[in-house]
């Protein structure tokens, strides 16, 4: 064996023990619960404004809104959600989302944080029927703040945007 060959062992074996670095997540709250989105998927944060509203969309898609000549379905996921008691207040706020090639608002109660979560603190999903499929959520992280914990529910909101039932795949929007 070659002393570069031997060389490039010994780094491939320190590369794969090395832990994955953290992820950063926009933490954000619908109802009592939090959730957090990768932050690589947003590409800013607005006041919520109300949107053009468009014929025959699900209740879940409030209109369109114009964002600099890009026009921009909004999804108000605590319809999405069903939870009761939606109301737009000085914290409403629709995070403008890059997924799929594209650009879509999602309305939530308020934005938090943004928070760096380590792979060892995110734990899997349990399987549980709601009205969230179990498939958009990559996981739970535990989020510590002196002797607090709390979790912060991680879904994949490409998955979950691209879905069918969402209706904004194909459909002209």
């Amino acid at each position: 064996m070659s002393a570069s060959t031997a060389l490039e062992q010994r780094a491939l074996g320190q590369a794969e023990r090395q832990p994955a670095p953290p992820r950063e997540y926009l933490s954000f709250k619908l109802g009592a619960e939090e959730y957090g989105i990768d932050i690589l998927k947003v590409q800013e944060i607005r006041g919520y404004e109300p949107p053009t509203r468009i014929a025959n969309a699900p209740s879940f898609i409030k209109g369109v809104v114009n964002l600099r000549g890009v026009i921009v379905p909004i999804v108000d996921m605590r319809i999405r959600f069903d939870l009761s008691d939606v109301q737009y207040n000085a914290f409403t706020v629709v995070i403008i989302l890059n997924v799929a090639h594209r650009t879509v608002g999602v309305v939530v109660d308020s934005v938090s944080d943004v928070l760096e979560l380590a792979p060892e603190v995110i734990k899997p999903a349990p399987e549980f029927h709601g009205v969230i499929d179990a498939g958009y959520i990559t996981g739970l992280g535990t989020i510590k703040n002196g002797q607090e914990e709390r979790l912060l529910i991680l879904l994949d909101i490409e998955q979950m945007m691209t879905s069918p039932d969402m209706g904004l795949v194909d459909s002209g929007f």
